[in-house]
């Protein structure tokens, strides 16, 4: 068929979502309901695209992704994907500082790795989980199993690092050879052994796509499928085992069209010579594009339905295919090189026979400079830019390039270089901090204030207020542990904002007689409804720390939840107003004043929201409370807040 206007592409990778998520739906019925998949989606989604691959998987029912180095996690974690993300292959000491800055769950294969990592997630206050890779009969990753007791054990004494998984690869799980069962048992065995000398590790997994088709009995917990769920299968051992359906196309169209004598030579060296006047259509394909140069003379082409030979040599850019028996075919038609039209199919094992390769290779290299499309209930409603992504390692260097459009974007915006300049440190600042950080986001913010008179019986009751504060948002949880602080001073507040596992900061004050410790009271502390138990409580340079912790807060990491914190604390008479500050972006905001039992007068408050739309709506009654609320649907921007002011 002729191109789509709206695909003025000269190839494309198309992409069936709806495909994907029938292979992860017959996934989910050969694992049964009792095991967990982590989708592998290392090199770019073995071609697919990992990002929108990734999120469709997650969708599905996805606990976890899997890729094969740091540089792929992260260019996950920068595209918004907060999900459990593995690195496969053994971690290196260079990609550390990736993986604590953007919570990967590193592959430890061996000791001096997961010292060089505890040493770093101690310098940064941080807590990260592992994977242990063992080698049963791979050669390959991992560490042997004969010393990988020894080396759970030792990991397990770094007091920064949870082992969250173990695993192992299967060498030939495509078919059925006895040493896939040697691996297994080497496997079982080991974690028999673990479980005896008292290690539980919750993620166990071995089966990669073959292993969950050949070897049913063979299943743990969580298995690692990767090209059956883009569609191909294994080997052909396996055929019979699942229905797959292929996830990706590669198309093009006809660029040229010309007719040929006899005894006419076709492409570089003349390597095809015409036998009878033919017609060639000429299309923009090449090595370039991943079609190998091996398929020269041997590939096959879809046009209007029919197969047409790939004749001469395949060049960087182009190639030929012969038309003569297709005389409807025209400039602009459709042209099929993996996928199927009409009721003819050419699949990633075809063009892999031809080429003397695997399917992995064939789908990892094809239309590897083409954009991707993604296609859902028979629509393309993404397309990706015109190179399909190639992402630098070094991705400070792209966020560089993204801070300066942003900076000039300012600087233009506000007519003015040095105020754009001023509006952009400032906006970055209030959001990502002095160094970057990842972005907080909140919802639902409630902060509930009730002040009241002091009990008679205190000491200090006629000098100050009693304030008890109930606060509670939605937000995704960073670690299993987490610090509410108390400072006496901007100082000490400041300092209090650098520690990322600062999760609430409260300013006391510096009036006469008062003392954090005494006076700072974390009364309870509620994550989904459940306690959190408060783990130690210390005075430091920055304030009074009150940290909390709590085993079940492992597996909320990186899953939105609600948190709720109740806080009992005094103020001073003298000061005459409280402010509620909002430090990060927050969707929808209640905050209420309650002041009838402090004898309060003429209380008001004043609001300051940044924000689309920053009227609050304030609902009072006077000598009892003030209410100010803004919608769930609004978002609002540090810094904003409400001040509550009185007279005595």
């Amino acid at each position: 068929m002729p191109l789509k206007k709206e695909q003025k592409y000269r190839s494309w990778v198309e992409v069936d979502l709806d495909n994907f998520a029938a292979n992860l739906k017959e996934i989910k019925r050969l694992i049964g309901p009792d095991v967990d998949f982590m989708q592998t989606v290392k090199a770019d989604a073995y071609g697919h695209g990992a990002i929108e691959i990734s999120n469709s998987a997650l969708k599905n029912g996805a606990k976890m992704l899997g890729v094969a180095n740091a540089d792929e996690g992260v260019q996950l974690r920068i595209s918004g994907i907060e999900a459990p993300i593995v690195i496969l292959g053994p971690s290196t000491g260079p990609e550390i500082d990736d993986i604590i800055k953007y919570n990967l769950t590193a592959s430890v294969s061996d000791i001096a790795f997961a010292r060089q990592l505890q040493k770093a997630l101690e310098q940064a206050g941080r807590k990260l989980p592992v994977h242990i890779e063992v080698d049963t009969g791979m050669g390959r990753g991992g560490t042997m199993r004969s010393e990988a007791l020894k080396l759970v054990s030792d990991i397990s004494k770094l007091a920064n690092i949870n082992i969250e998984g173990i695993f192992s690869h299967y060498a030939a799980s495509e078919v059925i050879v006895p040493n896939n069962h040697r691996q297994w048992q080497l496997f079982s065995e080991l974690l028999a052994e673990l479980e005896n000398a008292g290690f539980y590790i919750p993620l166990r997994h071995m089966d990669n796509s073959g292993a969950i088709m050949n070897y049913p009995a063979f299943r743990l917990n969580m298995v690692r499928p990767g090209l059956m769920a883009y569609g191909i299968h294994p080997s052909e051992q396996t055929q019979s085992k699942a229905m797959l359906m292929p996830v990706m196309s590669f198309k093009t169209s006809v660029v040229l069209l010309k007719d040929f004598p006899a005894n006419y030579g076709i492409g570089y060296g003349g390597t095809y010579v015409t036998r009878k006047p033919s017609r060639i259509a000429t299309i923009p394909v090449g090595y370039g594009d991943g079609y190998a140069f091996i398929l020269s003379n041997l590939g096959e082409a879809l046009i209007g339905g029919q197969r047409a030979p790939i004749v001469g040599r395949i060049s960087m850019d182009m190639c030929a295919v012969d038309v003569t028996h297709i005389p409807q075919c025209a400039l602009g038609d459709e042209v099929v090189l993996l996928g199927k039209q009409g009721n003819e199919r050419i699949n990633a094992d075809d063009i892999a026979r031809k080429a003397k390769t695997i399917s992995y290779e064939v789908l990892c290299a094809l239309g590897k400079r083409a954009p991707r499309i993604f296609v859902q209930k028979g629509k393309a409603n993404t397309v990706e830019p015109r190179l399909r992504r190639i992402f630098i390692p070094d991705e400070e260097k792209s966020i560089s390039r993204i801070d300066n459009i942003i900076r000039h974007c300012l600087q233009t915006r506000a007519r003015n270089e040095e105020l754009g300049n001023a509006i952009y440190y400032e906006m970055f600042e209030t959001l990502f901090g002095k160094e970057d950080r990842q972005l907080e986001l909140r919802s639902s913010f409630k902060y509930d204030i009730r002040i009241a008179q002091m009990p008679k019986s205190k000491a200090n009751g006629r000098s100050s207020f009693r304030v008890n504060t109930s606060i509670s948002y939605k937000k995704v949880i960073r670690d299993d542990v987490f610090m509410i602080g108390c400072a006496a001073d901007n100082k000490q507040l400041a300092a209090l904002f650098e520690d990322p596992l600062c999760e609430y900061r409260w300013l006391l004050g510096e009036a006469k007689g008062m003392d954090l410790a005494r006076d700072f009271k974390v009364e309870k502390v509620l994550v989904d409804n459940r306690q959190v138990g408060i783990t130690a409580m210390k005075k430091t340079a920055r304030g009074y720390e009150v940290w909390c912790g709590a085993d079940f807060l492992k597996d909320k990491v990186n899953k939105e939840a609600e948190i709720e914190i109740e806080i009992t604390t005094k103020q001073s008479k003298d000061n005459k107003i409280f402010p509620v500050y909002l430090v990060y972006p927050t969707r929808g905001v209640e905050i209420s004043f309650s002041y009838e039992k402090a004898k309060l007068k003429n209380v008001r408050e004043e609001s300051f929201f940044a924000g689309r739309h920053p009227a609050p709506v304030v609902k009072s009654a006077r000598g009892k409370y003030i209410k100010v609320k803004v919608s769930d649907k609004e978002w609002i921007f540090p810094t904003s807040g409400v001040i509550f002011f009185w007279d005595i």
